[in-house]
């Protein structure tokens, strides 16, 4: 049984066009382009709580259909015959929950007509880029915060004064 979270639908070759570090890395390695998305995609599910799901166009590639998780992601592979928009349309219907909203995340028209009629948002390539890079630089924030942070948590600090007296006693002796 799939969870209660908020799902955002990915169609993966859109984003891929849709970026342009990814468009220029295509070109020359389509893996890379895809491992690539699927890392901050993995890093933005962390920080949003949201589930994503990524979904790649296999249309007119015989025998695939494959789906498997990545980095706690969920990647599905078309089947043959199908295009990326029919399984994200097809997903749509089965992650739909009471109170729960579903995000695709693509730059067809088309596809945003039909997914807003089964009640789901949609969300640009480059609106998802702008989230993606906006929770990128809180987290290096958040973590720019804890490593200058002057106070230690230490065993030391929480040694009532004559407590230290004794052990550094001890330790001269």
């Amino acid at each position: 049984m799939r969870d209660k979270r908020d799902v955002l639908l990915v169609d993966g070759y859109n984003m891929i066009g849709g970026w342009p570090n990814l468009a220029a890395l295509s070109k020359t390695d389509l893996e890379a382009a895809r491992d690539s998305l699927l890392e901050r995609l993995a890093d933005y599910q962390a920080f949003s709580g949201r589930q994503v799901v990524v979904v790649f166009d296999a249309y007119r590639v015989p025998g695939l259909g494959k789906s498997f998780t990545q980095n706690q992601v969920e990647v599905h592979f078309t089947k043959e015959k199908e295009t990326a928009d029919e399984c994200i349309e097809r997903l749509c219907h089965e992650f739909a929950r009471p109170r729960r909203q579903i995000y695709v995340a693509t730059s067809d028209m088309v596809e945003q007509h039909v997914i807003f009629g089964q009640g789901a948002l949609r969300v640009s390539a480059r609106e998802l880029l702008i989230q993606i890079e906006q929770s990128e630089k809180e987290v290096k924030t958040k973590i720019a915060e804890r490593s200058n942070s002057t106070s230690r948590n230490t065993i030391d600090s929480k040694l009532s004064p004559e407590l230290r007296k004794m052990f550094e006693r001890w330790r001269r002796e």
